[in-house]
């Protein structure tokens, strides 16, 4: 399964791809966790200790690498490079392992409206595309709000995008728009995930939103999961009775 987690910043998606992680991997699938968010946060919703995620080094940053496979200089423009650098070796070199799960970091992708066809660019393209078609392991992608780095074919390899919305119109409306301009380049399934619910009306307010197949269940609204990133401890291990059937429901209509 080769699922993407999208949604507005500050939605929980993060923390609703940490608790994905976990549950894939409790139930013995291999499972491997790609941060494609410029804000890279997914290790610390993983629970990965503070002292393994300061040691982690973005695939973007790592320019040796770049220069490797693309044959160009990263951060330098007017130069010759391989559009298809070799990728397939690098999710399993370059990743750190945690509790037997696999999680790669890519760091900053530049918007394809910005026009950037730089090699580090093209390698993290190259190599999103080499995880989503090729990787035979459950692939749990955490994005930014769009999906500038998805081409049309890697788009149409994904099982499932889910989108984290909160209670407000302008989640709402980031979400629309990710399920418009993913429809664009092939994406086929979509699932809303409500996230930070404090009542049945929001509940019922947000599934006026979208269609009712569309609606992949609700996470109320829990101080435990910010004493939880304040304490850098695991939500997964952490949350409670509420929090936990909230996060299984979804995983299991995933299933």
């Amino acid at each position: 399964m080769k699922l993407a987690i999208s949604g507005k910043g500050g939605t929980g998606k993060t923390t609703l791809a940490g608790i994905l992680t976990h549950l894939f991997r409790k139930d013995g699938y291999e499972v491997l966790a790609v941060d494609a968010d410029p804000d890279a946060n997914l290790a610390a919703a993983i629970g990965v200790p503070p002292e393994w995620q300061r040691k982690i080094q973005p695939i973007s940053a790592q320019r040796q690498l770049i220069k490797e496979r693309t044959g160009a200089n990263p951060r330098e423009f007017g130069q010759l490079f391989k559009l298809n650098p070799t990728v397939s070796d690098i999710p399993d070199d370059f990743c750190i392992n945690f509790r037997g799960i696999k999680l790669l970091v890519l760091g900053a992708v530049q918007k394809g409206g910005e026009g950037c066809a730089c090699p580090e660019n093209v390698l993290l393209k190259s190599l999103l595309s080499e995880i989503i078609l090729h990787r035979n392991e459950v692939v749990i992608v955490d994005m930014e709000a769009g999906i500038e780095h998805l081409g049309r074919s890697t788009a149409e390899s994904i099982d499932k995008m889910l989108i984290c919305i909160e209670p407000g119109s302008r989640s709402i409306e980031t979400a629309r728009a990710i399920i418009k301009l993913g429809k664009e380049i092939g994406l086929q399934d979509f699932g809303i995930v409500g996230n930070k619910i404090r009542n049945k009306n929001q509940e019922d307010w947000i599934g006026k939103q979208f269609d009712a197949e569309m609606l992949f269940g609700f996470i109320p609204y829990s101080e435990t999961i910010q004493e939880a990133d304040i304490q850098q401890k695991s939500l997964f291990e952490a949350m409670g009775k509420s929090l936990s059937a909230a996060f299984g429901n979804i995983y299991k209509k995933l299933l």
